[in-house]
């Protein structure tokens, strides 16, 4: 490390890079925890920052704190929010279980940043990251609460929103496709018919229930830890500061948090996020059925299904000329494979809360966040390069419709369930249309049969 400063810490002097504002927390366990190349998620450092400028506001209130001090800590805390430090917050997720590691980088990064502005302007105050950025707080109450409102914050302005366009267009392709009859199926076979509108409104109202579910899962993240401290008692904290920070907090972005009734519960379990997990695991569920429904009923071109055509973005084949592939639904499908799989992850470390500490913090943020972002993204890219182009391949649907032996289930009320299954094997046997079978039969005669098999008529 050419270009360094001396940092110290309890431990002692700690070289750190001269162009960083972190202190020796921070490189301790950069160097401490050469692990994976998965970082703490900005969003979580965001998070920490808000709770930093909230307490600083809250601590100014209730005299623990100067003005001054209050205004250069909130200030920088402006400056990360709008992304001017970002570099600044290296460490990875496997660190502490606590998050105690990042929750110091963010208090390093605030004091020296703020010593710096301090000493541009004269002031012979010094901020101290534990003692001014850190006040009334401990790494165990805030960084659960950076991971509520990070999680909050991001599913209600990034998820809910590509949600909605899905939505959107689904709705769209409905109402175009309201009165394209089609053969529907169940069990993979042949069923009676539904049309195309009725199809995807399945699709539609799976988002509105989604969306339903999340939203009313998200709630419980806005109960929030802050206020406990160490182990939940609050201690070194004003009895307010929990409620006060929290109502700085809603200030600051607009949501209804608010301080935990039980600190105790909140610093050692992590059951709202097993809870909103699980929702994001019912809308990935659904992603799937509905990937899998598009690249079925757009297989083919000849030899597949065929009944609706999607966008083609790119060539399917670097050996097949002009082939391709429903590449937009298997990205979204191995998108659900990763929450699946961040499910697991979440549930297992969210068991493990040990007395008045959960300490796999930073892996059920990790995969909390992911999730929410891989949905998020593979929704937006779903439905602008795929789900907009869909369009019905009518002819296909036509002769499928007429080609379908379950048509037949229209004659049951007529002649019964046994006459009209004899009919229907009678066809299969023979390569034979069901009229030309139902004739042979004796049972229905050419007019019945086209008053009472009216496609347009069973769905």
């Amino acid at each position: 490390m050419e270009n360094y400063r001396i940092e110290k810490d309890t431990l002692g002097e700690v070289r750190v890079p001269a162009d960083k504002f972190w202190g020796a927390q921070t490189q301790r366990s950069k160097e401490n925890f050469k692990i994976g190349s998965e970082t703490i998620p900005l969003e979580v450092v965001y998070g920490l920052t808000r709770i930093k400028k909230a307490a600083a506001a809250v601590n100014l209130e209730l005299k623990k704190i100067s003005e001054t001090k209050s205004k250069v800590i909130q200030k920088v805390c402006d400056e990360i929010l709008a992304g001017q430090y970002d570099e600044h917050f290296p460490l990875v997720i496997w660190q502490t279980g606590s998050g105690t590691q990042t929750n110091m980088n963010v208090n390093e990064v605030i004091a020296n940043r703020a010593n710096e502005w301090l000493k541009s302007t004269g002031s012979t105050e010094k901020i101290h990251p534990n003692d001014d950025v850190n006040m009334s707080q401990s790494s165990n109450d805030t960084f659960p609460t950076a991971m509520h409102v990070a999680a909050y914050v991001k599913m209600i302005e990034i998820l809910i929103p590509a949600m909605h366009e899905l939505k959107s267009t689904l709705y769209e392709k409905e109402k175009a496709f309201s009165n394209i009859v089609k053969i529907g199926r169940t069990h993979l076979q042949d069923a009676t018919p539904l049309t195309l509108g009725q199809e995807i409104s399945g699709w539609r109202y799976m988002l509105e229930k989604n969306e339903k579910m999340i939203q009313d899962a998200a709630n419980n993240l806005l109960d929030l830890a802050i206020g406990g401290t160490a182990v939940g008692t609050g201690i070194n904290a004003d009895p307010q500061f929990g409620a006060k920070t929290a109502e700085q907090l809603s200030q600051q972005t607009g949501y209804p948090f608010r301080s935990s009734e039980n600190k105790f519960h909140a610093l050692t379990s992590h059951d709202e996020i097993v809870l909103v997990h699980g929702a994001l695991k019912a809308l990935a569920a659904d992603l799937m059925k509905i990937a899998n429904d598009v690249r079925w009923l757009a297989s083919g071109p000849r030899s597949g299904i065929g009944e609706i055509t999607i966008p083609a973005n790119e060539p399917g084949s670097s050996i097949m000329p002009g082939k391709v592939n429903p590449t937009q639904s298997e990205a979204l499908t191995m998108v659900v494979c990763q929450v699946f799989g961040n499910d697991a992850t979440i549930g297992f470390a969210a068991s493990q809360g040990n007395f008045e500490l959960n300490v796999f913090k930073p892996v059920i943020i990790y995969n909390l966040i992911q999730s929410i972002q891989l949905l998020s993204d593979g929704i937006i890219s779903f439905n602008q390069n795929c789900a907009v182009g869909i369009e019905a391949n009518i002819e296909v649907i036509k002769k499928h419709v007429e080609h379908s032996l379950m048509l037949v289930t229209a004659l049951n009320p007529h002649i019964g369930y046994e006459k009209a299954a004899e009919i229907a094997k009678l066809a299969f046997k023979e390569n034979s249309s069901l009229k030309e079978a139902a004739i042979k039969t004796g049972y229905v005669s050419a007019e019945q049969f086209d008053e009472w098999v009216k496609p347009e008529n069973m769905v």
